[in-house]
């Protein structure tokens, strides 16, 4: 776990047979955005003939890795199965995936993976576990007894035995993922539903004998993984075991044309340095187009965070919390200016987006081999002073280093805070200064 402690950032894709109809079905935008199968009621046979158009000709797995790695991003997570049941892979247990049934006839996996391997960026494979509308023994009970599941082929739930779909095509395809294409640093489940505990140890064991390295999510379930999934969500606080949030830029997960408001690259890596600050991960998702591109919005965001991470992220990767996570300025008041800040963000609660799309000045703090680093994020005053470094709060600071220039900035530590003069910012830059504080 000790790489992936200290990744802090990852890319995750949502990429399939949902990409290339693109939030629409049958005239109409779709209910259930990459869920639309379930949701529209609509058969296997009919879903399948999406494969017929599906070819990413533009896909380059280069330039993937390389957008992810410019980002500052240290690992990608990519949906090799979801809920669709089709394989995004080559899989010879099961002919239902992109290299038997599109015009695209390859596996892009490889190219991925490879691409990954030489840029030195850690990959994983996304995996539906409790899902698969394309098989007829898998039942689900959320939000009410098959509500999840494919009921205009298979309607019988009580039939299904989720023990045959894990024999016949779960394990035979977590096989080939670890199997086909060199070392997988993760395996990424979702939906475990209804495995059992005996299930879940199973395929922990088949992983790990294969593969004793990877790491494993928390939705393998029964407390098996090696570290908690927060979806759409941060942490309240800190918490003991590793954990990781998995947070959209936009609306949906997948590819959806109509998609077009997206969080802001300031609004992003605040969640990141959030996030960081309570000892978590950021696992930030795109849904790349159906011809196999990012699409525009995620590329400019990512440049614009890669950017501000070439020179702040000191203090991001390979930290730890420290005793305090953040600070609200004392010069700041909570009144129509904070709203005004807000409303700059126009990015509106999401589908099942639970964080917070607020803008507004705070300092977030982390610490690495002895050095506390604070965060500056979105103060519009030219000083401030940070009451949590104060004489009566920390040891003498020693020396303060501003992360973006590299230079040696000078500060008054006294009773009531760490007075400092804060940079003046450009129309593109992302608002928010990052300090490196030595104490004596």
């Amino acid at each position: 776990m000790d790489w992936w402690k200290d990744a802090k950032f990852g890319m995750f894709m949502h990429w399939g047979l949902y990409s290339q109809t693109a939030g629409y079905w049958d005239g109409h935008k779709a209910k259930g955005s990459e869920h639309f199968m379930i949701h529209e009621k609509i058969s296997l046979k009919e879903y399948g003939k999406i494969a017929n158009d599906f070819n990413p000709v533009n896909f380059d797995a280069e330039k993937w890795v390389l957008t992810a790695k410019n980002a500052g991003m240290k690992y990608i997570i990519i949906t090799s199965k979801h809920h669709d049941g089709f394989a995004m892979f080559d899989s010879p247990s099961n002919s239902y995936n992109i290299k038997e049934k599109t015009p695209y006839a390859k596996d892009p996996m490889k190219e991925l993976v490879d691409a990954c391997h030489k840029h030195d960026m850690k990959f994983g494979f996304y995996y539906s576990l409790g899902r698969d509308w394309e098989d007829p023994d898998v039942p689900t009970d959320k939000p009410f007894k098959g509500g999840r599941s494919n009921l205009v082929d298979y309607p019988d739930e009580d039939i299904k035995v989720f023990h045959k779909y894990f024999e016949r095509k779960l394990k035979p395809q977590v096989k080939e993922l670890l199997t086909q294409y060199g070392k997988i640093d993760v395996i990424w489940f979702d939906t475990p539903q209804d495995i059992t505990l005996e299930e879940s140890q199973e395929l922990k064991d088949l992983i790990l004998s294969i593969q004793p390295h990877c790491i494993i999510n928390s939705r393998i379930s029964n407390n098996l993984g090696d570290y908690n999934v927060k979806e759409q969500k941060i942490a309240k606080d800190v918490e003991p075991k590793p954990w990781e949030a998995c947070i959209t830029m936009g609306k949906n997960w997948g590819y959806i044309e109509y998609d077009t408001i997206y969080k802001s690259s300031e609004l992003l890596t605040r969640q990141l340095l959030e996030i960081v600050s309570k000892g978590g991960n950021l696992l930030l998702n795109n849904g790349p187009t159906a011809k196999g591109e990012i699409t525009d919005l995620a590329q400019e965001r990512l440049a614009e965070i890669g950017k501000w991470m070439e020179k702040n992220s000191e203090g991001i990767y390979g930290s730890s919390p420290w005793k305090i996570q953040k600070e609200l300025p004392s010069s700041f008041i909570k009144t129509n200016a904070e709203k005004e800040q807000n409303d700059k963000n126009t990015m509106k609660d999401a589908v099942n987006d639970a964080t917070s799309k607020k803008i507004f000045p705070e300092i977030r703090f982390t610490e690495k081999d002895g050095f506390v680093y604070a965060y500056v994020c979105s103060f519009n005053n030219k000083n401030i002073s940070i009451q949590s470094l104060s004489s009566k709060s920390v040891a003498n600071i020693k020396s303060i280093v501003q992360l973006d220039t590299k230079t040696i900035v000078k500060g008054k530590q006294t009773q009531t805070g760490l007075e400092l003069k804060l940079p003046t910012y450009s129309k593109n830059e992302i608002p928010i200064t990052g300090f490196k504080i030595e104490f004596e």
